[in-house]
């Protein structure tokens, strides 16, 4: 194939197709993540996207969902998001969804006005690393962007219609400020509607430790696996979105995988958790976890 390596989309694109609008992260500065360090980021030609785009027609007449990589697509300028839609409508008639990573500065670029007629246009699922709630913890990891700028994005998300299925770290406060962590976030998600919601556990290569801890400005202490799961404990009690959400920590760092309706399905998320601590379930063996 034409990818350009390394590749990577969220788990729930694992079996759609996957065309690289951009290469690398227009941002790429967020000390936690090691993605697409390895890339200069850009923006693809359109006449190769569109060769490329027939080809995938060929090869999957019956494709209906179409993931736009690498890191932020939504860092196209609105025009030029347009016409790849319009491509991929012509080149998949059956054509259901279009989805790609949005960085939440990115998100802030776009006006209203932007996201509502590319979502008229197909564009009707984003995935946002919100990671945490915490204004500290934002500033410590490099995100970029505070709690109130979040906020105001997926609103504006939710006015446009657009989906969101937002991310959120376990232990990227790290023993120290885990419940600052947990308790802000919580009340972030509580604050509008994101259709899904997922938890994945912090990790860092080891060529990314260095940067992440100079970052943090202070010794940083790792939750262990006990500790992410009582952040995933009080992180899940304390969750009262204004609609229901669908939960997963279907990511490969997590210990515990978790499926379910919140807040529907709160206790029987909890019970399968507090059952760790009782020895009747067990995590995944870290060998097989991934970040």
């Amino acid at each position: 194939m034409f990818y350009d390596m390394p590749l990577f989309r969220p788990p729930a694109e694992g079996y759609n197709i996957i065309l690289q609008a951009t290469l690398g992260c227009s941002y790429n500065k967020c000390s936690f993540c090691s993605m697409y360090k390895t890339k200069k980021f850009q923006v693809r030609d359109l006449n190769v996207l569109k060769e490329e785009i027939s080809f995938l027609s060929i090869q999957y007449p019956q494709g209906n969902r179409v993931f736009l990589a690498d890191g932020d697509a939504l860092a196209l300028e609105t025009s030029y998001l347009l016409e790849i839609l319009k491509i991929l409508k012509e080149a998949f008639p059956k054509l259901q969804r279009v989805s790609s990573y949005g960085s939440p500065l990115n998100f802030q670029k776009k006006s209203l006005e932007d996201l509502k007629i590319l979502k008229e246009n197909g564009l009707s699922l984003i995935y946002y690393g919100i990671e945490s709630g915490n204004d500290k913890i934002l500033k410590k990891t490099t995100k970029g962007i505070d709690k109130k700028s979040i906020i105001e994005s997926i609103q504006k998300a939710n006015q446009s219609k657009i989906k969101i299925s937002a991310t959120v770290i376990l232990g990227l406060g790290g023993k120290k400020y885990w419940k600052e962590h947990i308790d802000e976030t919580a009340d972030l998600i509580n604050q509008f509607h994101v259709n899904y919601l997922s938890t994945l556990q912090l990790g860092l290569e080891e060529k990314e430790k260095e940067n992440f801890y100079k970052k943090f400005g202070e010794e940083f202490l790792w939750q262990d696996d006990e500790g992410m799961l009582k952040e995933q404990i009080r992180f899940i009690e304390k969750l009262n979105p204004p609609k229901n959400i669908i939960f997963r920590s279907n990511h490969a760092s997590n210990a515990l995988p978790l499926a379910g309706n919140i807040p529907k399905d709160r206790e029987k998320l909890l019970n399968q958790l507090n059952q760790v601590f009782t020895g009747k379930r067990e995590i995944v063996d870290k060998r097989l976890r991934g970040f």
